[in-house]
């Protein structure tokens, strides 16, 4: 995900907080990105929206631009306990392989495993590379 894309692909969970951000003019994944916390506030107070999954959006938001995610896999990491670019970066492939596998067996999702030992090390050097850089 690229901080200019689109608000698209959210979960049916999070409809009414997309609702409130394209009704507020927040139509980018940069814009959910940069949201502060007086914004999420006043945002969840205007309407539907809540606080937790305005917050949980700015963590996907951030996942997903930072190391270059689509809005599913940056999910994915964020509900297997990874939630932030120095948790991915200080992980190994074969526990965040585990952990997203166990995640996916709990929700029992019955597809194949999304994250194998290659791209699990894919994201991790590209955590550990933005950690780098900022």
């Amino acid at each position: 995900m690229n901080p200019a894309d689109p608000l698209r692909e959210l979960p049916q969970g999070l409809r009414d907080e997309q609702a409130q951000l394209l009704a507020s003019g927040l139509n980018t994944w940069g814009d959910v990105q940069n949201l502060t916390d007086h914004q999420i506030s006043r945002l969840a107070a205007s309407g539907r929206a809540s606080a937790r999954n305005l917050r949980r959006l700015k963590g996907m938001a951030d996942l997903g631009c930072c190391l270059d995610l689509a809005p599913a896999d940056a999910a994915l990491l964020m509900h297997a306990g990874l939630a932030t670019v120095a948790a991915v970066a200080g992980s190994s492939p074969p526990e965040l392989v585990t952990r997203t596998g166990r995640l996916e067996r709990q929700l029992r999702s019955g597809r194949p495993p999304v994250v194998d030992l290659a791209l699990a090390r894919t994201w991790i050097l590209r955590a550990k590379e933005r950690q780098n850089t900022n």
